[in-house]
């Protein structure tokens, strides 16, 4: 069995690479063999104009505050020093505080040293403020984190602080704000913070519908199980689950609570999960051809989500009542099903995250699911577990694939901030 494991991942991955190289021959997106990128418009922001448009300290940003780190507390060896001679350190206080940041910090820092060189040659990134630890910025400032950071260019050219903020946003800064006609602000989420692995899940707590009768946790799903799904013009039907892309049993993660009235539902989900929306002039009362997946993180009341209806018959549109955010500890699981759909809580969700585009990732997903149904018919018995269902808790091995290859191939802007923590090579 270990041999046939070995031998199903290499055609696997084989076969990607070969979807990847046809695809690269047309006409379809990313870099394709022969094809040249064409450089990306880089826009200036406003003054006080900040990226993303919300505020720092929450899910979206840089996420919340952690408590002040001092030179004598634990977690002082958090903070890593930044040598890099492109970068000037003002250091006004002599101490080398400025040059104190977390890792995550440092490294978009030295990302944002290389475009301004590119940018503006001869010039260079300057630090004003760092990690401060006496006290001088506002109460709960991410800068007594060393997860902040001012900035200008080694020229003080005011005029070039608009695109300056801009290029900090595209190193990957977690916000970024034209604070002030003197700086620009910049700030991380916290190295270890649940905003920065929320990953795309569901909560161990949600059910599913079982083909032959009643509901059952989506946490004690396993392969063979039938769950209620809908095809792409928004009929019901029972698909198989194959896998869960992501399983952390017990673990604690945030999630969106999105909520309807009529029909009533609730359904939690982490920010990077796709969730169906209707079009607002779509007045079908059944179906989902005009259907749009969403990130759960630009879910807002109003807008209208898919529900079972009374006698599990049909899908209904429901209207948003209210979208909030609630920490759990019941664990995250991602379930996979043929269909690359399913309904939790009685919500069509699609099963992938990560990327805004359900019928990409359907598609990325199908060497799986042919590989899956082969190893199916060639052992029953196995219940397709080898490529299916991961026996330790964590990413699916594709999942990490397709993740890595995705940030090659696609714009960073493509995927969403909070998708995947995948741990450096």
């Amino acid at each position: 069995m270990d041999e046939m494991l070995l031998l199903t991942r290499i055609l696997l991955v084989g076969f990607i690479c070969a979807l990847l190289v046809s695809s690269g021959l047309t006409c379809g997106p990313g870099r394709g063999i022969g094809k040249r990128r064409h450089p990306k418009k880089l826009t200036p922001l406003a003054y006080k104009q900040f990226i993303p448009n919300v505020a720092e300290k929450t899910l979206g940003a840089s996420g919340r505050y952690e408590g002040k780190i001092t030179r004598n507390s634990e977690r002082f060896k958090e903070l890593t020093p930044n040598y890099n001679p492109d970068i000037i350190f003002k250091d006004e206080e002599n101490t080398g505080a400025d040059r104190l940041m977390t890792q995550r910090c440092k490294d978009k820092l030295n990302a944002l040293a290389i475009s301004v060189m590119n940018q503006w040659p001869g010039v260079k990134l300057r630090v004003t403020e760092g990690w401060d630890e006496d006290g001088h910025h506002s109460e709960e400032s991410l800068h007594y984190e060393g997860r902040a950071v001012d900035i200008t260019t080694s020229d003080r050219d005011r005029s070039k602080y608009g695109m300056l903020a801009r290029l900090a946003v595209e190193a990957g800064f977690d916000w970024v704000y034209y604070e002030s006609k003197a700086h620009i602000h910049c700030s991380v989420k916290a190295e270890n913070s649940v905003a920065a692995k929320s990953g795309g899940c569901f909560p161990g707590s949600a059910t599913v519908h079982l083909e032959q009768g009643g509901t059952k946790l989506v946490k004690d799903l396993s392969p063979g199980d039938r769950v209620l799904a809908a095809d792409a013009e928004g009929r019901l039907l029972y698909s198989d689950f194959l896998a869960f892309l992501d399983r952390e049993d017990g673990s604690h993660r945030l999630f969106y609570v999105i909520e309807t009235r009529q029909p009533r539902a609730r359904l939690l989900l982490t920010a990077a999960h796709l969730l169906f929306v209707a079009p607002q002039h779509n007045q079908s009362q059944e179906g989902t051809p005009s259907s749009q997946a969403l990130f759960a993180s630009r879910v807002r009341p109003g807008q209208r989500v898919y529900v079972l209806g009374e006698g599990g018959r049909q899908l209904l549109p429901a209207a948003v009542h209210s979208v909030s955010l609630q920490e759990e500890a019941s664990g995250a699981y991602a379930p996979l099903t043929a269909q690359g759909t399913i309904l939790i809580n009685r919500v069509l969700a699609s099963c992938y995250a990560v990327i805004e585009e359900h019928s990409w990732a359907h598609w990325a997903f199908a060497p799986f699911r042919l590989l899956q149904g082969m190893l199916t018919a060639l052992c029953p018995s196995g219940g397709g577990a080898p490529v299916g269902a991961p026996a330790t808790p964590g990413i699916h091995w594709y999942s990490r694939l397709l993740y890595r290859i995705g940030s090659w191939v696609l714009d960073s802007d493509s995927l969403h901030p909070l998708g995947m923590v995948v741990p450096s090579s």
